[in-house]
């Protein structure tokens, strides 16, 4: 079987920088009673888990971030209470490892500003915060860092301490954010080698991707598991329909070596303390909903769920547990195969129980439904003797009419080949396994 991405939930799009203890743990136990039986096994905090301030829609300035004494942040004791008296997040991945899941957090590129104005010693070195800081590289959106000084070897030391204390509190998964826009080479390779140094196993996931160019490719592969592609996602078409460019460059290059990542998915109840929008249900349609993850399957890209799962409607959840749909994860040799108008069509190709077979997504990016016929070969997709032709959303088996002779029913479908008629709604998609051509 192929690798598969890293899956899991992220508290983002649901509750932004405020996310509790309680919430985190209410998402944990959902996700291992619902979801780890396929596939999704990671559960991350995002940002701000050290300011006793968040709020929702947006950043503090001169936020009291709560760090220890050589300038490393820390949880907010009031959000994370199993954190007090120095305990980390030690006792809150502990209980996540508990249910038979990872535990993640989120990062920020550089140094805190407040350890800098205090100067504070960095543990395990000779230098001091206000040595390593760079004010003229600091974070462009957010107020809380400052950027190090890489030049100094008091930066690595600065990474290198913060990275044992997270191997200490048993961290599996980092998300970095401020590291790809604009692209900073020297904290990615600084950041990898501290956490080469601790010697524990974590996946790092790079933010946030906006104009990231395929130049970075070996770059990127030699210092993080994943990668986004883009800038925050949310629950409108018009981000879910930009990512289908993006993917169709960046889908080839995933695989074991990196994970190109289209962004976290935001499905089910989302905006309940988030930095955009009210608390809502997300604001796609069912159609959308099943196109987006069709495609980040299509393209192999991580599944980070962003909705609060406990409150989610079942047929959303049931999107993250057809395994039939998952197996796309194992597939090979993904890419867009054609784009002409509003019709795009991915492929892909691998193992079933020990069969080879094929799929192929065809999405319909029009504002009205549509009729397609298809050739089979266009789809890479045949059917020899015994094989079927499944629509894995659905579960329906679907005709395949032999073309014999030219025909405006079958137009454009070559003699001798098949042609698949195809209904689709405004923004949908149909999913198909055939057998390899």
């Amino acid at each position: 079987m192929t690798p598969r991405p890293p899956m899991g939930w992220n508290s983002w799009d649901c509750y932004g920088t405020t996310v509790t203890e309680d919430e985190v743990l209410a998402n944990a136990r959902f996700m291992a009673e619902h979801l780890l039986a396929h596939g999704f096994d990671t559960v991350v905090v995002d940002i701000d888990w050290s300011d006793p301030t968040a709020r929702s829609h947006g950043y503090n300035p001169e936020a009291p971030l709560q760090f220890d004494g050589n300038g490393r942040l820390v949880p907010d004791p009031g959000r994370f209470p199993s954190s007090a008296g120095g305990a980390g997040f030690r006792p809150l991945a502990d209980r996540v490892h508990a249910l038979g899941l990872k535990f993640g957090i989120h990062t920020m590129r550089g140094i805190p500003r407040l350890a800098v104005a205090a100067d504070l010693p960095i543990a395990g070195s000779p230098h001091t915060a206000r040595q390593v800081a760079v004010e003229t590289n600091s974070c462009e959106w957010n107020p809380d860092m400052v950027g190090l000084d890489h030049t100094h070897p008091g930066a690595q030391d600065y990474y290198d301490s913060t990275l044992a204390l997270y191997a200490e509190w048993g961290v599996d998964f980092i998300k970095a954010d401020d590291m790809l826009w604009p692209y900073q080479a020297a904290d990615i390779e600084a950041y990898s080698r501290a956490i080469a140094s601790t010697g524990r196993e974590m996946q790092l996931s790079l933010s946030p991707g906006r104009d990231l160019s395929l130049s970075r490719l070996d770059h990127l592969r030699e210092h993080a598991t994943m990668w986004r592609i883009c800038d925050d996602l949310w629950d409108r078409w018009g981000d879910v329909e930009a990512n289908f460019a993006r993917f169709a460059r960046w889908a080839p290059h995933a695989g074991e070596q990196g994970w190109p990542d289209g962004d976290m998915l935001p499905l089910g109840r989302i905006g309940i303390r988030a930095e955009r929008g009210e608390p809502r249900d997300d604001l796609l349609t069912p159609d959308e909903r099943r196109s987006l993850l069709t495609l980040w399957l299509m393209a192999r890209s991580p599944l980070m769920i962003g909705g609060d799962l406990p409150s989610t409607r079942p047929e959303t959840i049931a999107l993250f547990t057809n395994d039939e749909v998952l197996a796309v994860l194992d597939s090979l040799d993904n890419r867009e195969l054609f784009r002409e108008g509003d019709t795009v069509l991915w492929g892909a190709r691998g193992i079933r129980e020990g069969q080879p077979v094929a799929w192929a997504a065809c999405f319909n990016l029009a504002d009205v439904g549509r009729e397609l016929v298809l050739d089979l070969g266009n789809l890479g997709l045949g059917t020899g003797e015994g094989s079927q032709l499944v629509e894995l959303w659905s579960g329906e088996r679907l005709l395949v009419e032999p073309v014999d002779g030219q025909s405006d029913r079958a137009r454009g479908v070559a003699p001798g080949s098949g042609a698949v008629r195809l209904n689709l709604p405004a923004h949908g998609v149909a999913l198909l396994r055939g057998a390899t051509l």
